[in-house]
């Protein structure tokens, strides 16, 4: 039987060998196509991105060829739509929809990445994108960090939407003379 797998995800084996994997049968019309992966967190986050409209299982399988789990997990939760738009047959509008839709939908996958290195982790990539945004939007590197370590001490939401929302009111707050952001 033929199945379609991520290309260098499955481990390389002999002919002959047995293999396990994690299968989803995609039924269609005129086909019956089956996609094996190797970890059930390629198989859920499949899953995840067949949902989403104008992504079928064949991109779906571009991305997990392009990007592992942990990988889409947090650039999803980092709102970064460059990494999918580096797959073959992911423009710039289905990259965007696959972060918006896919928001919050894969924490389990971020979880069980959670002895990955800090660099993945999705609440740092967050405060990190929240910190570049500030700084272009004409604030100094050093308030831009601490209005954000600020509003995450003080409990913002961990969305992008919502700590930059957060940081920008104490940035605010402190050039009208308000309180300020420094400790």
């Amino acid at each position: 039987m033929r199945v379609e797998v991520p290309s260098g995800r499955v481990s390389q084996s002999a002919p002959g060998d047995t293999v396990f994997l994690r299968t989803s049968l995609v039924v269609r019309e005129d086909s019956l196509t089956l996609f094996g992966f190797a970890t059930q967190e390629e198989l859920d986050v499949f899953g995840h991105l067949i949902a989403v409209s104008g992504v079928g299982p064949r991109s779906a399988l571009g991305v997990l060829s392009a990007l592992a789990p942990a990988e889409i997990a947090a650039a999803v939760a980092s709102e970064d739509e460059k990494p999918f738009r580096k797959v073959s047959g992911i423009g710039p509008k289905t990259a965007k929809l696959i972060v918006v839709s896919l928001a919050g939908k894969l924490s389990d996958v971020a979880l069980a990445s959670a002895s990955a290195p800090a660099a993945t982790d999705p609440s740092a990539a967050t405060a990190e994108a929240v910190r570049e945004g500030l700084v272009g939007l004409g604030w100094s590197d050093s308030d831009a960090e601490r209005a954000v370590q600020d509003a995450r001490d003080a409990g913002a939401p961990e969305d992008s939407a919502g700590l930059l929302r957060a940081a920008l009111a104490l940035l605010q707050g402190a050039r009208s003379g308000g309180r300020g952001v420094r400790r």
